[in-house]
């Protein structure tokens, strides 16, 4: 007697379109309409792929965070990195970094000067990690990855490729620190891929390139721009390639992000960019904030300049 299929995927949500920061777009399935939180995700946004001419780069001038981590993965392009504690980077294609807001941070993610002057194009992601109560009054912390540091993990048939950014696959084990267990994976493939993980770990699977994919043991097709929610049930997740490459070499790449977490399991409240337990700790937050508490960094006009000039310039040539 055949085995019955196992459902996995319980909901395909399409990714809106909104501007966020200085005005860049971005791709967000998460949170959205039909899906708030994603225990211990808070949120999603795909950057780009856009091109940029001499001028036109945008970013996010100084802004606020607290109780929570950002962790931003860069495919093309850069940013450049400034916060009020004193720490500066530049994220190059590959780097990722994980930063840990903790108590409070004011940081700004700017273009780099490169990109600014010369144009280019830039694409990457941006995801927000909830910290349990006991973690979210932490003192600040970065972990600035560059891409020969963060491993690859290859299938024996040489068809599928994973970057573990965190987590692991088989015996390959990501060198970034969490504070609660989380897999954060880039996942491409021109064939079947077969992904254990952990007992307790709901899973999320996030199409960033055209090709489609098949995802979960029933196969739920997940098309670009579309994030799959999984149900694992204790049992591994199918991934499989289904477009045949134009030159009839075989399938096209398919590229996902696969993210899982242990659920923190906590009551949440938050208000732009601050994710605490409470309506109180978040006004607090805003007190704070407006106390300079939170502390500055130099140069903050000459960001926001820069900002104006490259949105105006695009407005000129009809992007907006």
């Amino acid at each position: 007697m055949a085995s019955k299929i196992l459902k996995q995927v319980s909901r395909v949500i399409t990714a809106h379109r909104q501007r966020e920061g200085g005005g860049f777009m971005v791709r967000r399935p998460l949170p959205s309409g039909s899906l708030d939180y994603a225990d211990p995700f808070l949120m999603l946004d795909h950057l780009g792929p856009v091109h940029y001419e001499p001028g036109e780069a945008v970013g996010a001038p100084d802004h606020p965070h607290r109780g929570f981590e950002t962790v931003t993965y860069v495919l093309e392009g850069g940013f450049e990195h400034h916060d009020s504690h004193g720490n500066h980077g530049v994220l190059s294609p590959g780097y990722v970094q994980w930063m840990t807001a903790g108590s409070g941070v004011i940081h700004s993610e700017m273009p780099t000067e490169e990109l600014l002057k010369k144009g280019g194009n830039f694409h990457g992601f941006q995801i927000w990690v909830n910290l349990p109560a006991k973690d979210k009054m932490i003192r600040p912390r970065y972990q600035d990855v560059p891409p020969e540091n963060i491993p690859w993990f290859e299938s024996t048939d040489k068809q599928t490729k994973i970057k573990v950014i965190a987590g692991e696959v088989e015996d390959v084990k990501a060198n970034i620190d969490t504070h609660t267990p989380i897999y954060f994976l880039d996942l491409r493939t021109t064939g079947k891929y077969s992904l254990n993980i952990p007992e307790g770990m709901d899973a999320m699977v996030y199409n960033y390139h055209p090709a489609t994919i098949l995802v979960g043991q029933e196969k739920t097709k997940v098309e670009e721009s579309q994030l799959a929610v999984l149900k694992t049930q204790g049992q591994p997740v199918e991934f499989e390639a289904t477009e045949e490459a134009a030159d009839g070499s075989g399938k096209k790449e398919a590229r996902v992000l696969v993210l899982a977490g242990t659920p923190i399991g906590e009551k949440i409240a938050r208000y732009g960019p601050f994710v605490m337990n409470t309506e109180d700790e978040l006004r607090q937050a805003m007190v704070d904030v407006r106390s300079g508490r939170f502390g500055e960094i130099s140069g903050s006009f000459e960001r926001m300049r820069k900002t104006d000039e490259a949105n105006a310039r695009r407005r000129q040539a009809g992007k907006e």
